[in-house]
C-alpha cells in the first residue's frame, strides 16, 4: 500500500538537454574560431603524388615558396636565421613537416632537410598534395 495517493514519488521521465545545447554550441564555436589558425605557412604549390596524407596538426611547419621565401610556422625567417628560428619553435621536440613549392631546386631542399637534421629534428615528413585521378 502506497502513501500519499500513489502518484507523487514517480520519477521524472524528461531530460533537459538546454545544459547540453549550451555546451555543444560552445564546443562548436571554439572550433570554427581556431580551425584557421591550425594550418600554418605559406601559400605553396605544392607537388601532387599518390601517397597517403599526413597529420599535419600535431607538428610544425616549414615552407619554402617559389621565391625561397622561408617560413618557420607562421614567421618569415632569413635563410642564416633558420637554425635560430627552429630552436626557439622546438623543432626537435616534436615532429617537423616540410611545404616546399614543386619548383624549388631538388638540391635547396636537401641542404634545408640537412641543417633541420643539423639542429637535431628527427621526425621530418614532407608534405605534398594527393595527384588527381584520370576518368
Amino acid at each position: 500500500m502506497m502513501l500519499g495517493g500513489g502518484g507523487g514519488n514517480r520519477p521524472m521521465a524528461e531530460i533537459n538537454v538546454t545544459p547540453f545545447v549550451d555546451v555543444v554550441l560552445v564546443l562548436l564555436i571554439i572550433f570554427m574560431v581556431t580551425a584557421p589558425f591550425l594550418s600554418g605557412g605559406l601559400e605553396i604549390d605544392l607537388p601532387k603524388v599518390a601517397t597517403k596524407g599526413l597529420d599535419v596538426h600535431e607538428g610544425l611547419i616549414i615552407s619554402i615558396r617559389r621565391d625561397l621565401t622561408l617560413a618557420v610556422g607562421d614567421k618569415i625567417v632569413p635563410a642564416r636565421g633558420f637554425e635560430d628560428a627552429l630552436k626557439r619553435a622546438r623543432a626537435a621536440e616534436r615532429p617537423v613537416f616540410l611545404k616546399a613549392d614543386q619548383s624549388v631546386p631538388y638540391g635547396t631542399i636537401v641542404e634545408y632537410i640537412a641543417r633541420m637534421r643539423r639542429a637535431g629534428v628527427a621526425q621530418l615528413g614532407l608534405v605534398t598534395e594527393p595527384a588527381r585521378r584520370a576518368r
